[in-house]
């Protein structure tokens, strides 16, 4: 029998940023890995309100940031090199100084990436936790930067906000869009269906809402039951489940790509 922890299952992977990464990593475990991108992630079209935004903030606008993504600063921080690079110093001058309020371990690695520190960390990595996080600060008159989710408005989070006193500032530096063509993903449907895959690593909410939007719910269902579901973490584990689609396996603490590989592992590993 093979050392290889993954030797002889077929897992899916609808990742699209860093697909080629997290293959490898299944891959030199054993496994087949069909990559199936389902999302694409794209600038703002209009690069002009983000830079109003940048602008804003750079002249002291905020008091808070609130980073729901690490893709959304890194997007930010190429949005400026692109169109305006003379705004990097004093926008980073600016990051340093305000309050940053980050949702998850990703916008705090992309934080540590330029050399500073999370200064209030959600107690989940969710809107909610971000929310409890907040619910004791005195947020009266404060100017809240609001990275978003995409294009989402997170009226939830707004809304806190405002009751709270705030003045919230959002921008919205990418969005998402649809990578792979319907018929590819019928077509992942359809192996689901049969039997041919072991596993589907989902590692953001909106791939399993491409699923749903292309095929009817119980189509997805049904597909996703013939399988192991596994979740990079809790908001993409709340997203699958709020669509009555059970979650196998998600890592308990870290949230990235190696601890789901090793989730992984340690499923397969058990069925052996």
């Amino acid at each position: 029998m093979s050392a290889l922890p993954l030797a002889g299952k077929t897992i899916a992977v609808p990742e699209t940023r860093e697909l080629e990464v997290f293959a490898s990593l299944l891959e030199r475990r054993g496994a087949s890995v069909l990559r199936c991108p389902l999302v694409a992630i794209r600038d703002a079209s209009d690069p002009e309100p983000v830079l109003a935004w940048i602008r804003q903030f750079a002249n002291g606008g905020c008091d808070d940031l609130i980073l729901l993504t690490g893709e959304g600063l890194t997007r930010l921080l190429g949005c400026i090199e692109r169109h305006e690079p003379a705004l990097r110093e004093p926008f980073l001058r600016e990051l340093a100084r305000v309050r940053k309020i980050t949702r998850g371990p990703k916008p705090a690695r992309a934080l540590r990436g330029l050399g500073l520190r999370v200064d209030l960390a959600a107690t989940t990595p969710t809107t909610a936790g971000i929310i409890e996080a907040l619910r004791d600060r005195d947020l009266k008159g404060r100017r809240v930067g609001l990275q978003l989710y995409g294009t989402d408005p997170n009226r939830p989070l707004q809304d806190f906000l405002e009751a709270a006193g705030a003045l919230v500032l959002p921008v919205a530096p990418y969005a998402y869009a649809d990578k792979s063509d319907d018929e590819s993903v019928r077509r992942l449907l359809e192996r689901l269906a049969a039997d041919e895959i072991d596993a589907i690593a989902f590692t953001s909410a909106r791939q399993i809402e491409r699923l749903f939007d292309v095929a009817p719910a119980d189509v997805v269902r049904a597909a996703l039951e013939r399988t192991r579901v596994a979740a990079i973490g809790p908001i993409v584990a709340r997203s699958i489940a709020e669509r009555g689609i059970r979650v196998d396996l998600s890592p308990k603490d870290s949230y990235f790509l190696k601890p789901l590989t090793a989730a992984l592992e340690e499923a397969f590993g058990a069925v052996r």
